[in-house]
């Protein structure tokens, strides 16, 4: 009950989660992330996603304020993404990412947050808890749950802001990767992300 209500109190402000939101496309450059069953890359798809993401921004009336760790196929040290999101004070940082499994039958959805307890814990456990939602609601992603992960980008930004990182989906499953070979579906994704977003 008690995090219900810290819940709650977290939604009621949720403007202030929104005023300045960093985006991170994972890896990029010589680092291509997971590779697909059919040869697509997760740096491909993550910055398309995060380029329309900012594509929908630049047309909406009123625009939020949006960056990303990378506009272009470049690797940026992960060191480099979390000072970004320190050093511009974000409200926000997602980092987006796709996930690869030796069985062939993993699917899904998968939200981190960072295992150090900080401040921001309760916004981010809100957030990802939310964009499982979105993901399962809107797009019909089978959602694989919230889980806390001790990654870098996690670890070096839970004391400066809200951070999540998100898994959308397996490129090692079939159906998954098929979803990401459309270019309509990244549409899609970036759809519900900026909606998410917008509330």
């Amino acid at each position: 009950m008690f995090l219900l209500l810290q819940f709650c109190v977290v939604f009621a402000q949720g403007e202030r989660i929104k005023k300045r939101i960093v985006i991170d496309p994972g890896h990029g450059g010589f680092d291509s992330g997971a590779v697909g069953i059919n040869g697509v890359l997760e740096k491909d798809i993550v910055l398309s996603i995060a380029e329309e993401i900012i594509a929908l921004n630049n047309k909406s009336g009123e625009p939020l304020e949006i960056y990303l760790t990378r506009y272009s196929d470049t690797l940026i040290s992960l060191s480099n993404r979390t000072r970004l999101a320190r050093t511009l004070k974000a409200d926000l940082f997602l980092s987006l990412h796709c996930n690869h499994s030796d069985n062939p039958n993993a699917r899904g959805v998968e939200v981190y947050v960072s295992i150090k307890k900080s401040k921001y814990a309760v916004d981010a456990t809100w957030v990802a808890y939310e964009l499982q939602r979105v993901f399962k609601r809107e797009l019909g992603f089978e959602s694989r749950g919230v889980k806390f992960g001790d990654f870098l980008v996690l670890r070096e930004s839970a004391d400066y802001c809200p951070i999540v990182l998100l898994e959308l989906g397996f490129l090692s499953n079939e159906n998954e990767v098929a979803f990401y070979s459309i270019e309509e579906n990244k549409l899609s994704v970036a759809i519900s992300i900026f909606g998410f977003f917008r509330k």
